[in-house]
């Protein structure tokens, strides 16, 4: 068992030396070819899970360290949609241990503004909470280099930060569902081309997440991706007319863009912004569904600001 352990602690170890040296494009043409056991097209991609990769190289805005940094997202999702989206921010800080936790109400979330879940901590009750618990958990996001995972290049410059917002609870649709816990629903729209095409439905269960796909006239799609689909009947929310109206606008002239919201009790709340779903690495079943949504995005423009000598080769 120690040698096991032993063994394990090594790989860890080279795996992040390796990552520490190899350039973005190489990184991610190994990874592309072990992770679905083919080449990266860099001069032609087709697929969806292609095109997210080339997007990490050759899409490189510097608003989108804004878009994804879970703070500044805020304030620039607020002066495109209006306040009345954003959960509210509690507090802001730089290090774990400057964390004011008598400042916090009873119930909060707190997290990282960098990554995505390592370090965030959900509290129901700040009498039951574990403080020294939630610092380490803390600065363990904040060591995280969220950007070396994935090399999602809009993750590379946000300056690393812990915020505490507002808990939220929609008692309604819980209630409708017979659910005890606090379970929110995530309605995630993938917009191509500043035009949302699809959206898929996820909620986080204590024990399974399962996500539905539907198509813009809410119709159920043949799609799955990480997590199974649910059984449940595909019931349009009166806010999703909204929901759609509110991703268009948001995704104006960004190739691929995912948008997140929520609804809580009848109000839909913005969640986040996301370049790269599953950053481009996530299987999409049946296979078909990953080239049709490679077909959704349209690469030209950008392709234009590029010579051929910059991807045509395979790495």
């Amino acid at each position: 068992m120690l040698k096991l352990e032993y063994i394990m602690k090594c790989n860890n170890i080279i795996r992040s030396l390796v990552e520490g040296i190899l350039p973005d494009r190489l990184w991610l043409s190994l990874r592309y070819y072990m992770t679905f056991d083919k080449f990266l097209n860099w001069h032609n991609p087709k697929s969806l899970t292609e095109k997210m990769q080339w997007l990490k190289i050759y899409d490189r805005r510097p608003e989108y360290t804004i878009m994804v940094d879970k703070v500044k997202a805020k304030k620039w999702v607020s002066e495109r949609i209006g306040d009345k989206y954003i959960i509210p921010i509690l507090g802001v800080w730089e290090k774990a241990e400057d964390v004011d936790f008598d400042l916090l109400p009873d119930r909060f979330v707190i997290k990282c503004n960098h990554n995505s879940g390592t370090g965030m901590y959900i509290c129901k009750d700040k009498s039951k909470m574990d403080k020294d618990f939630v610092i380490q958990e803390l600065k363990k996001g904040l060591r995280e280099n969220y950007y070396k995972k994935w090399r999602e290049w809009p993750y590379k410059n946000v300056p690393r930060r812990i915020f505490a917002e507002k808990y939220m609870e929609d008692s309604i649709s819980n209630s409708a569902d017979g659910l005890s816990e606090n379970v929110l629903t995530d309605y995630k729209f993938f917009c191509f081309n500043g035009e949302p095409f699809m959206m898929y439905k996820s909620k986080d269960y204590s024990e399974h997440t399962y996500t539905d796909f539907f198509d813009m006239n809410y119709q159920r799609l043949p799609i799955r991706m990480k997590d199974p689909n649910s059984n449940e009947p595909a019931v349009k929310p009166i806010e999703f007319e909204e929901m759609k109206f509110l991703a268009r606008k948001l995704s104006q002239g960004v190739p691929f863009l995912r948008v997140d919201f929520y609804i809580i009790d009848h109000q839909v709340y913005f969640g986040e912004l996301t370049f790269f779903h599953n950053a481009g690495f996530g299987p999409i079943n049946p296979p078909e569904w990953n080239l049709k949504l490679g077909e959704m995005l349209n690469l030209e423009n950008l392709k234009g600001k590029h010579s051929k000598n910059t991807y045509s080769k395979v790495f």
